[in-house]
C-alpha cells in the first residue's frame, strides 16, 4: 500500500504541473508576444510622430550664445576679457572639392545619401547619456550641424532627442550641399576658430580656398577633439592619434574614390603652424589665460564650452607677485642679453612657476618674453630635462624605502659614497659610468656632501641601489609626470626625462609641505550664468612620510648654503632648493623653497624657427649657463621681494633618517636647516681614507666637523657674487654646475 500511494501522489503532482505550464503557455503565447510586441511599437511610432510634430525648427542661436570672458587677478581686478567671435561664414564656392570630401570622409560617408539621422548612433548616445557614460560619437553631419547651429552643447536625453527630430526636418528642407556648409562653418576647430575660414588662418595661415587636401584632411581629423589633437600643444599620444585620424580620412577618401590612391601614397602629414594669442593677450596675460582654461578643461569643461564664452574666471595669481617675478626676470635676465645682435642670447628662454606649498595656489607664472612673441608657455612646456633637480627625488625614494647601499648600509644624509668620476655603478643591470661636472672626482663623500656639488656617479650609484622602478614610483607620487622618455634606467638619476617648471613646483611644494601632495592649480573660480566649475582640491594625500620629506628638505638647505645653489643664499629668508644643468647645457634650472614659497625658475635654449632645442653655453657672454647662474639669481630676486623683503619663518623639520654612514650630527633638525648654522653639514675631506678609485665599503666614523656661524649675505643682483656660471670658478667651490650625461663620455657644448 505505501507504494501505490506515493506512486499516485507522485501522479497529482504531476497533473497539478501540466495544469500549471498550461496556465502560462495559455498567458504567454507566441500570438499574444508577438501582438503585444506590436501594439508597443505602434505607440512608439505614434509617440515620436507626435514630437515631430510638435518639435519646430528653432531659429539660430550660435552667434547669440556667445560672449566675453573675463579673468581676474586673486584680488578681484581683471586681468583679461577674452570672447570676440572668430569666425568667416564662407560658401562651399569658395572650398576645394577634396577639402569637402575630407570632411565627409571624416565624418560621415554615407551623408550625401542618408536621411540626415544615424538611428543606432543616436540610440547608442542616449543610452550613454542616461548610464552616465559622457560624450558618444556616430552622429551625422546633419545631426552635428543642427547641434551646431539650433542647439547646445549639453548631453541630455531630451537635447538628443530634439536633435534627432530636427535633423530629419532639416534634411527635408535643406540641400546636402547647404547642409554641409553650415556644418563646415559652425563647427569649432580649437585654438578660438569657428569655421572653416577661421581655422584655415589659425592652423595654415591661409584662406579655405587654398587649402590643400593634406592640410583639409588634418582639419576634418581635429574636430574630433581639437585640444588634444593641436599638433603644437598635443602630447605624443596626441600626436599619435591624430596622426592615424589623419590617415584614416585619407584612406577613406581613396575607399570612397574621392582620391586617387597614387596622390594619396605620396602625402605628408602637413605640420600646423605654431598659433597667435589673440589682440589683448600680450605679455604674460595669454601665457596665464591658457594656463587656466587648459586646468578647467583637465576639470572637464568642454574647450568650445570655454570658448563660447560667458564665464568669469578668477585666478589665484597675486597680482604684485606677478609683477615682481617678471620684473626679476628682466633685471637679473633680460636686461644683460643681446637678444638682437647675439644668437645665443636669441635663443634663450626663461620660465618660472610660483606656488603657495600650504594651498597649492599658483601665485606667479612666467611663461616668456611675452604671448604674442612666443606663444608656448615657458612655464608648462614639458619638452625640457629637469637634470638633476631630479636628484633630490632618488634620495627621498632611497628613504622612504629605507633602502641600503650594496655593502648593506642604510642610506641616509651621512652615508658615504664613492665620487669617483666615471666610476661604474654596481649593480645593476647595464653598463652606466656618468661624468661629474668637470670630470672632477671627489672620492668618498656623504651623501649631504654629494647633494651640495651635485655628484653625478653618487645618484647613479644611489638609483641603482634603490631600484629605478621604486624611483619612478615615488617620483609621480611626489608630482612628476609619466612622460615619454621616462625610462627606468641608472641614467634617470640625471634626470634624463621630460618636465615642466610647473611639474617640478609641485614635486618641490609637495617636500615643502612635509609629504602631503601638492598639485598646482591657478583657477580660483569660475562661473557661468548656467553652471560652477568646482576647482580640485590642490591638497592631496600624504604620498611620501614626513621623515622623508623634511630630511631631504634639511639636505637642500645645505645646497643653498653651501653648495651649488648659493646664489639663492641670503639671511633675509631660510631656504632649500637645488640646481640643474642639463646634457650640452640646453636647459639650467634652479628649483627652491622656503617655509612660505616654493618657486621653480628654468632656461632653455630654442631655436624657435627651426623647432629645435640649443645650447646655453655663451648666454649673455658669461660661459655655460648653469642652474646656479641666471636661475637662482632670478629666483633669489624674485623670492626677497615676494617674501616682503624677508621672512622670519623657519622650516619645522624632523630629520631622523641619518643613515649608516656616520653618527647623527650634534645639531638638533632646525639648527641644521638654519641660514645661521655652519656652511656645511659635513667635511670638506670625508674622515675615512680609502682610494679615491674604490668602492666605499665603510662608513665614516668620525662626526663632522663644523666652523662659527657666519651671517650669510643678502644675494647680490651682481654675477660676480655668485657662483661663477660658466663653471669656471674654484674647484674647492664647485659652482655646481652639474651636467647630467646619459653615457660615460663628457657632454661639452
Amino acid at each position: 500500500m505505501g507504494r501505490a500511494d506515493a506512486q499516485r501522489s507522485r501522479q497529482r503532482e504531476a497533473r497539478r504541473e501540466q495544469g500549471r505550464g498550461g496556465r502560462i503557455r495559455r498567458l504567454f503565447t507566441w500570438r499574444k508576444l508577438l501582438g503585444t510586441l506590436f501594439v508597443f511599437c505602434l505607440l512608439a511610432m505614434g509617440g515620436f510622430y507626435a514630437v515631430y510634430l510638435l518639435v519646430p525648427v528653432p531659429s539660430a542661436n550660435a552667434e547669440a550664445e556667445l560672449q566675453s570672458n573675463v579673468y581676474r587677478y586673486s584680488d578681484g581686478s581683471i586681468l583679461a576679457r577674452t570672447g570676440k567671435i572668430n569666425r568667416s561664414i564662407v560658401g562651399l564656392d569658395k572650398i576645394p572639392d577634396p577639402v569637402e570630401k575630407a570632411f565627409v570622409a571624416a565624418e560621415n560617408k554615407t551623408f550625401y545619401e542618408d536621411s540626415g539621422v544615424d538611428l543606432k548612433g543616436t540610440a547608442r548616445g542616449v543610452v550613454n547619456t542616461i548610464t552616465g557614460k559622457g560624450k558618444q560619437g556616430g552622429s551625422t553631419i546633419t545631426q552635428q550641424y543642427v547641434k551646431n547651429y539650433y542647439l547646445d552643447q549639453s548631453q541630455t536625453v531630451t537635447r538628443k532627442l530634439k536633435e534627432l527630430v530636427i535633423s530629419l526636418k532639416v534634411d527635408q528642407r535643406k540641400s546636402k550641399e547647404e547642409i554641409l556648409a553650415g556644418y563646415l562653418n559652425t563647427s569649432y576647430y580649437g585654438r578660438g576658430a569657428y569655421g572653416i575660414q577661421a581655422a584655415s588662418q589659425a592652423y595654415y595661415g591661409v584662406d579655405a580656398g587654398k587649402l590643400t587636401v593634406e592640410q583639409g584632411a588634418y582639419l576634418a581629423a581635429l574636430l574630433q577633439a581639437p585640444s588634444q589633437y593641436d599638433w603644437t600643444s598635443a602630447s605624443p599620444s596626441g600626436r599619435k592619434l591624430v596622426t592615424q585620424r589623419w590617415n584614416y580620412v585619407l584612406d577613406n577618401m581613396v575607399e570612397e574614390r574621392w582620391l586617387d590612391p597614387a596622390e594619396r601614397a605620396g602625402m605628408d602629414f602637413p605640420v600646423p603652424q605654431s598659433p597667435r594669442p589673440a589682440p589683448g593677450m600680450e605679455g604674460q596675460t595669454g601665457y596665464l589665460v591658457a594656463a587656466a582654461n587648459q586646468e578647467l578643461i583637465r576639470q572637464g569643461v568642454a574647450e568650445e564650452d570655454i570658448t563660447a564664452g560667458g564665464w568669469t574666471i578668477t585666478l589665484h595669481v597675486d597680482k604684485k607677485r606677478q609683477k615682481e617675478l617678471v620684473e626679476a626676470v628682466d633685471k637679473q635676465l633680460e636686461s644683460r642679453l643681446d637678444r638682437d645682435g647675439d644668437e645665443v642670447d636669441a635663443a634663450v628662454q626663461a620660465g618660472a612657476t610660483s606656488v603657495d606649498p600650504k594651498t597649492g595656489h599658483v601665485v606667479a607664472l612666467y611663461g616668456g618674453v611675452g604671448a604674442t612673441e612666443h606663444w608656448t608657455s615657458n612655464a608648462t612646456r614639458r619638452d625640457y630635462q629637469p637634470a638633476s633637480t631630479f636628484k633630490p627625488l632618488v634620495f627621498a625614494a632611497a628613504l622612504e624605502n629605507r633602502s641600503r647601499t650594496q655593502d648593506g648600509r642604510r642610506i641616509g644624509v651621512n652615508t658615504v659614497y664613492d665620487g669617483t668620476s666615471r666610476r661604474p655603478v654596481r649593480g645593476g643591470d647595464t653598463y652606466f659610468a656618468p661624468q661629474n661636472e668637470d670630470d672632477r672626482s671627489y672620492g668618498p663623500v656623504t651623501v649631504q656632501r654629494a647633494m651640495n656639488k651635485s655628484v653625478n656617479s653618487v645618484f647613479a650609484q644611489m638609483i641603482v641601489d634603490v631600484g629605478p622602478a621604486e624611483v619612478k614610483k615615488t617620483a609621480l607620487a611626489l608630482g612628476m609626470r609619466d612622460v615619454d622618455g621616462f625610462v627606468e634606467s641608472p641614467a634617470m638619476s640625471l634626470g634624463t626625462m621630460n618636465a615642466s617648471t610647473w611639474d617640478m613646483a609641485g614635486v618641490y611644494a609637495t617636500l615643502d609641505n612635509h609629504g602631503k601632495r601638492v598639485t598646482p592649480s591657478i583657477v580660483k573660480s569660475a562661473e557661468h550664468r548656467d553652471r560652477t566649475a568646482e576647482p580640485a582640491d590642490p591638497i592631496g594625500p600624504q604620498v611620501v612620510s614626513r621623515q622623508t620629506a623634511d630630511t631631504v628638505t634639511s639636505v637642500l638647505t645645505g645646497v643653498v648654503r653651501n653648495g651649488s645653489g648659493q646664489a639663492a643664499s641670503t639671511s633675509a629668508y631660510q631656504a632649500a632648493g637645488k640646481t640643474g644643468t642639463s646634457e650640452n647645457n640646453k636647459s639650467a634650472w634652479f628649483a627652491g623653497y622656503t617655509p612660505e614659497l616654493t618657486t621653480v625658475v628654468a632656461l632653455f635654449g630654442e631655436d624657435a624657427e627651426k623647432g629645435t632645442q640649443t645650447t646655453l653655453t655663451g648666454t649673455a657672454d658669461m660661459g655655460r649657463a648653469n642652474g646656479g647662474g641666471f636661475p637662482a639669481r632670478i629666483w633669489a630676486d624674485y623670492t626677497l621681494d615676494a617674501l616682503g623683503g624677508g621672512s622670519d619663518a623657519r622650516f619645522d623639520l624632523d630629520v631622523t633618517e641619518i643613515g649608516d654612514g656616520g653618527p647623527q650630527p650634534s645639531t638638533s633638525p632646525s639648527e641644521s636647516a638654519s641660514p645661521s648654522a655652519s656652511p656645511s653639514d659635513e667635511p670638506d675631506e670625508p674622515t675615512t681614507s680609502p682610494s679615491s678609485s674604490a668602492p666605499v665599503s665603510t662608513p665614516s666614523t668620525q662626526p663632522p666637523t663644523s666652523s662659527p656661524p657666519t651671517p650669510a649675505q643678502p644675494p647680490s643682483s651682481s654675477p660676480s657674487s655668485s657662483p661663477d656660471p660658466g663653471g669656471s670658478g674654484d674647484p674647492g667651490t664647485d659652482p655646481g654646475t652639474d651636467v647630467g650625461l646619459t653615457d660615460d663620455k663628457a657632454s661639452r657644448p
